[in-house]
């Protein structure tokens, strides 16, 4: 942990890039969350300009963790969701490590840094063994951790289940394009988790994503066989989950 207990989380969407520095020592921001639109096109160098402007305004001169909708290896963007695809192959660590004056960085999935922040603060903080995170949105994230140790991009929402894979089939953005009943959709979420936990065995699975609001709508009706908790941290998650990657020296 840094002499302060504090490091900076930066979350970089397809509508907006969130950022604030994070108190390690609870996972609660020390400030209301800065947003900046995100810029479009999301290219890279747009996207490291929007960081830029983000760290200033936050007055934050220390090393800093981002979250990406991508596969992230070796600081490479290897896929782009909501985002440019001319990120794929693009180095983003360095790209950001230049924007930032070359301070340190690092760069990982956003549904995995949510995952490290719900294993540690969250949903899943008292809980050992395997942990299977789902973020239920456009698609489905996940993030997989084992006794808090993350399994970095495991990209579990394109698992073909019965013929499809399993975020055009469960996602929440599928609920509201096909008018699904929660009761409906429900039954497809509950598809899919059988296979996810035939394949891994989790001990609990924690569903995120911004229909986790609504949890005692439709966590109750599924029919799979591993626990299903809602997340805690909601939109604060993957801030909370970069922090902890830059000061635990996590970088996929």
């Amino acid at each position: 942990m840094s002499a302060r207990g504090h490091a900076f989380g930066i979350d970089i969407g397809g509508s907006g890039v969130k950022g604030a520095q994070v108190d390690l020592a609870t996972g609660l921001l020390t400030h209301d969350r800065i947003k900046i639109a995100t810029p479009q096109p999301s290219t890279p160098d747009a996207v490291a300009g929007a960081v830029a402007e983000l760290v200033a305004q936050a007055g934050w001169d220390g090393p800093v963790g981002l979250t990406m909708p991508c596969v992230v290896l070796d600081g490479h963007a290897m896929t782009a969701a909501n985002i440019d695809p001319g990120w794929i192959g693009t180095d983003a660590r360095a790209l950001f490590a230049e924007a930032l004056g070359g301070r340190e960085v690092t760069v990982l999935n956003d549904a995995d840094a949510a995952g490290l922040a719900e294993d540690t603060y969250g949903a899943a903080r008292d809980l050992d063994g395997l942990t299977l995170l789902l973020t239920f949105g456009t698609g489905i994230g996940s993030a997989l951790l084992y006794n808090g140790t993350l399994v970095p991009n495991s990209e579990l929402g394109h698992l073909v289940v019965e013929g499809a894979e399993a975020e055009h089939q469960a996602a929440a953005s599928v609920k509201d394009r096909e008018a699904l009943s929660y009761p409906q959709w429900a039954q497809r979420v509950s598809t899919v988790l059988r296979h996810m936990e035939d394949l891994f065995w989790p001990k609990v699975i924690v569903a995120g994503g911004g229909i986790s609001r609504d949890h005692e709508q439709w966590i109750p009706l599924l029919t799979n066989r591993t626990p299903v908790i809602p997340a805690v941290l909601k939109n604060t998650a993957g801030i909370v989950g970069a922090a902890m990657a830059i000061e635990g020296g996590i970088a996929p």
